[in-house]
Parts: C-alpha cells; sequence; structure tokens
C-alpha cells in the first residue's frame, strides 16, 4: 500500500523511490550509485534490494541505507528494513523466505554489515565492464572491440601490444607492464583500451577488469574523500587484475597523487596497467616525477598521425558499415577518395563526415557525390585544418620563446615574466584548439576556466592595443602550424 492507502505494484514503488532519490542526492551522485540498484522484493515490512558488486553494496549501506529508507517510507510507512544482495553470475536468484530475512537482513542502524552475496539474476544494462568489481568503472563502448579497428602503419604497434595483454589475461600473465599509449585526440587511445577489457572479460571471465577515464576517477576518489571512505575506494581499486586509465592528461591534485601510489601498488604486485594519455609521459606536468618515470620506464607506445592509406581504409570501413544499414546509400570510390585526402585531422572526424553525407543522403535523396561532399563537409575540413596544434606545443613554444621554464608557466608564480607569456600561452590554446576553457584551465595547472577567459580577452585586447605583441603572436601561430 501506498501512504494513500491505495495499492502500489513495487515496480511502480520503486520507480517513485528512484524518483525521490535522484532529487535528493543529485543525477551524479545517482547515477554513480544507485543507477543500478533494483528492488527485488517486497516481504512483510522488508525491501530486499540487489546491487552488482561487493563494493557497491558496501559504500551504498554506509553512506546512503538512511537516505534509501527514508525514500521508501516516504512511499510506503509499513516499509521499516532493507536487505542487500549482490548479484553473482546473473544466474536467477531464489525467493527471499521469511526465515532468510530473520538472519540475512542488514539493519539500517547498523552503519554497515557484511553483506554476504547471493545469486540473484543480473539486469541486461548490469556491468559496465565485462566482469569483476567495475561498477564504479568508467561505461566501455560495446562498438569499440578489436574487430573494429581499422590498423595502418600509424598504429599497427599499438595494436599489437593491446591484443597481447588481452591474451596475456586468458593466461594470467603479465608482459610489458606498464603500458602507456599516447597520441593527439581521435587517433584510436580509447578504442583500444575498451577492445583490452572486452578482449580480456571475454577470455577470463573471472578477473576483475577496470576501465576508467581519467575524470571518472577523479570523481570518485574526490566523492570517497567527501564520504570519509577513501580507504574502501583504494583497496578496491588495489584488488585490480588489470585497471586501463583513459585521458591520463585531465587528472589533476590529489587524485594523480593517488594514482601515483595505486600504481606503485599495482606494479609491485604484478598486476597488469595500461594508460593512454595525449603526450608522452615525461610531458604530464601535473604528475610526480616519480610517477612519470614509472611509466617512462614501462613500455611507451605512439600513435602516430593517419596517413593516406589509413584514413582511405577508415572511411571504406565506415561506409561499408552505413551501407550495410541503408541499403539504398552508395559511396563511390572517387568520394571515399575525397573525403580521405581532406579530412586529415583524426578518426572521429572521418567517422563524423561519413555521417553527415549519409544524413544528407537520406533526408534529401542526394545521390552521394564528390559535389555534395564539398558542401557538406566544408566547414569541418576548414575548422579541423587550423585546429591541428596540441597544448603541448604551444607549452613548449611560448616556453622556448619567452625563456620562461614549462613548469614556471603551469604555476602559481604571478611575476610579469611569468603572467604574460601564461596568457598569451592560454590565448593560443583556445585559437589552436578544439579544448574547451575548463580543459584549457586543467592543462594549465588545474586553473579555472573563468581564469582562462580572462587570460583569452587580455590578450586579444593587448593584439589590439599592440601592433607588436599582434605581429609577435602572428609569428608563434606560424610556428605552431609548420
Amino acid at each position: 500500500m501506498g501512504k494513500d492507502g491505495q495499492p502500489l505494484g513495487s515496480n511502480e514503488l520503486f520507480q517513485r523511490v528512484r524518483a525521490r532519490l535522484k532529487a535528493a542526492v543529485g543525477e551524479d551522485v545517482f547515477n554513480s550509485w544507485f543507477a543500478r540498484l533494483e528492488l527485488e522484493e517486497i516481504v512483510d515490512d522488508l525491501a530486499h534490494l540487489s546491487v552488482p558488486t561487493r563494493f557497491l553494496s558496501s559504500w551504498v549501506q554506509s553512506n546512503y541505507a538512511e537516505k534509501i529508507l527514508e525514500a521508501f517510507r516516504a512511499e510506503a510507512a509499513g516499509l521499516a528494513r532493507l536487505h542487500f544482495t549482490v548479484r553473482v553470475n546473473g544466474q536467477a536468484r531464489p525467493r527471499l523466505h521469511q526465515a532468510e530475512a530473520a538472519t540475512e537482513t542488514v539493519e539500517t542502524e547498523v552503519p554497515a554489515i557484511p553483506v554476504t552475496p547471493r545469486t540473484v539474476r543480473e539486469p541486461v544494462a548490469a556491468a559496465p565492464a565485462p566482469r569483476g568489481d567495475a561498477l564504479s568503472g568508467s561505461a566501455l563502448d560495446p562498438k569499440m572491440t578489436f574487430d573494429s579497428f581499422v590498423v595502418g602503419s600509424a598504429n599497427e604497434m599499438a595494436l599489437q601490444v593491446a591484443k597481447q595483454v588481452a591474451h596475456a589475461a586468458a593466461n594470467n600473465t603479465v608482459s610489458f607492464n606498464p603500458i602507456y599509449i599516447h597520441s593527439s585526440v581521435g587517433l584510436g587511445k580509447s578504442h583500444l583500451l575498451n577492445a583490452i577489457a572486452w578482449a580480456a572479460g571475454a577470455a577470463e571471465p573471472g578477473r576483475n577488469i577496470v576501465y576508467l577515464t581519467a575524470d571518472h576517477f577523479m570523481y570518485h576518489f574526490i566523492t570517497a574523500v567527501q564520504r570519509q571512505s577513501a580507504l574502501g575506494f583504494k583497496e578496491w581499486l588495489r584488488r585490480v587484475d588489470l585497471l586501463l586509465i583513459d585521458d591520463m592528461q585531465f587528472l589533476q591534485g590529489k587524485s594523480a597523487t593517488e594514482f601515483g601510489h595505486t600504481l606503485g601498488t599495482l606494479l609491485t604486485g604484478a598486476k597488469q596497467v595500461v594508460v593512454a594519455g595525449d603526450a608522452p609521459p615525461r610531458d604530464l606536468e601535473m604528475l610526480d616525477e616519480r610517477v612519470r618515470s614509472r611509466l617512462s620506464g614501462g613500455l611507451v607506445v605512439p600513435i602516430n598521425s593517419f596517413d593516406l592509406d589509413l584514413r582511405r581504409a577508415i572511411v571504406t570501413r565506415r561506409a561499408e558499415q552505413a551501407v550495410s544499414r541503408f541499403s539504398d546509400a552508395h559511396f563511390a570510390p572517387a568520394v571515399l577518395d575525397y573525403v580521405a585526402r581532406v579530412v586529415v585531422s583524426h578518426g572521429r572526424d572521418l567517422d563524423g563526415a561519413v555521417n553527415r553525407l549519409l544524413a544528407a543522403n537520406q533526408l534529401t535523396k542526394e545521390p552521394i557525390t564528390v559535389a555534395l561532399a564539398e558542401r557538406t563537409l566544408a566547414d569541418l575540413v576548414r575548422q579541423r585544418d587550423a585546429r591541428r596544434v596540441r597544448i603541448e606545443d604551444i607549452l613548449r613554444i611560448v616556453s622556448r620563446h619567452y625563456k620562461v621554464p614549462r613548469n614556471d608557466l603551469l604555476s602559481s608564480r604571478r611575476s610579469r615574466d611569468v603572467v604574460r607569456p601564461r596568457q598569451i600561452a592560454m590565448y593560443l590554446a583556445k585559437a589552436l584548439t578544439s579544448r574547451s576553457l575548463p580543459e584549457i584551465g586543467r592543462r594549465f595547472g588545474g586553473r579555472d576556466h573563468t581564469t582562462v577567459l580572462h587570460s583569452v580577452r587580455k590578450v586579444e585586447q593587448m593584439i589590439k592595443d599592440d601592433g607588436e605583441l599582434a605581429q609577435e603572436i602572428e609569428l608563434l601561430k606560424r610556428m605552431l602550424e609548420e
């Protein structure tokens, strides 16, 4: 019964409870900790809930049990107790009998009681990683597998290394450790890390495989500190068999320090670590020198810019996939050649180019020709041609031109000989790269986006007022675009 005395089905009741929880904790926290919480059944005054991992069960009980019970009571006054179990092996859970409830219930008055895993059903959208306690990992993309990865001379070594890691997981061995893959944006780093996770999980379902973006790592570490549960989060990370960290360049502050401790622990225990970033380890200024040294001491694998042959192969593969979904679409060889020749930035732009042409064809029924490609992709070509500079390149050029140490550009120093070059570097990052203001701020020592915006506007005004400075910045632009 609901509070109004009317019958209320379990599904409807739980949807209302979820809505109350989302309103109480906010969408980000809800998605992190409650999205995979399921109501199994209600027995008298007891609500039986299940989660995919022991880590999540312990976390939710320790931090949110009272809030969950409060939400249940708001919808069904008779509910007084919560019972948590862990879904295991995807098998059907036997019904919770009254006798079991008397011995296994977790009372919310107790801060945290260990949960005994029970065999329950696993929902379709359960795990973001193939197996293991990876609930707090980032979601994997099912399209990013080894089968869908297009190989060429620029990425062949990275692909072979990634396959070796996945194969080693099946034999419970570690070959190269750690492995660090780096390239500029959109060249396949995330694809390879996702592919490793899928392949390793399929080869050895019992292994604990965790894929995390740097932003996700920071979010959960900060949340754990705020909830005074950092120890549990650290222990969970150190129990993984294969740790995959993406977008390493965005790791900042105490989260970077914690990653360093975790890396050392995993390597000492011979656990496999694979990291991806958009710069070599030596250029990751936000990391401690010892961490950069450990990453450099492993296997560092670059992915180079795509040559024409690889771009043509990618466009051809994407066109074949498009035609398999829309049989009336046709990509002539001349169109594929044109796209591969003019879209020279990275793989995502190649994917986007094919999608644009397909959309134009399906919406207007105009054949996919070179003329259509010229009209449809004109802005993409212009924008991307002007934005192939990396922030690492800007830091290097500005540091050398103004004779300011690279670390000073990222520091909090406020002397004039450092502030102006730093502002110019931020301006160039905004003008010549596709990075957002928050991303640029993170790359410049963890600064706020408003600081970046102030620097950009300051330099724009100086360019208007000082013709000599305007010429100097134009020279820097030419140096960066060569």
